[in-house]
């Protein structure tokens, strides 16, 4: 059997605001964009009969590496108690690979973006045993998901 991940969707506040960040801040394109009827089946979330509008957004390679963003439109679902500043069990870390980190940390930062840790250079043994040097950002997205973009030198 052979299984492949192609894509995490996230629930968001506002899919506007989310498109802005995803598409103009790190640079992923749409590559599906719809409203959905919920049926009441298979997803854990919401009821029979929710409008929802689903914008998959797609990274470089064309398959792996898609990030959906689901919004319930109708009826819109209650917003979270807090701002999120700390992460725990069943939490989600992105990890993305870039070739200009220094360029993505620019346009996060012009855009508001809350930043959690500013870029800083280490090493790290890869999983081939030899050492790694890259420089990474982690950051915050609009509803609170974390995000840790790596630049490999």
């Amino acid at each position: 059997m052979q299984n492949i991940v192609k894509r995490t969707t996230l629930i968001v506040r506002n899919l506007e605001r989310s498109l802005v960040f995803y598409r103009d801040l790190l640079g992923f394109t749409v590559w599906y964009d719809d409203e959905i009827v919920l049926s009441g089946r298979g997803l854990a979330a919401g009821a029979a009969g929710d409008r929802t509008r689903l914008v998959i957004m797609r990274a470089q390679d064309p398959v792996i590496g898609m990030i959906g963003l689901l919004q319930w439109t109708d009826p819109p679902l209650p917003e979270p108690a807090a701002e999120r500043t700390r992460l725990g069990i069943g939490d989600i870390v992105f990890v993305m690979q870039t070739d200009d980190l220094v360029e993505a940390h620019r346009r996060l930062t012009a855009a508001g973006a809350r930043i959690y840790a500013e870029p800083h250079s280490f090493e790290v043994r890869g999983a081939d045993g030899n050492m790694v040097a890259m420089t990474t950002l982690s950051f915050w997205d609009p509803d609170g998901y974390f995000f840790e973009l790596n630049q490999r030198h």
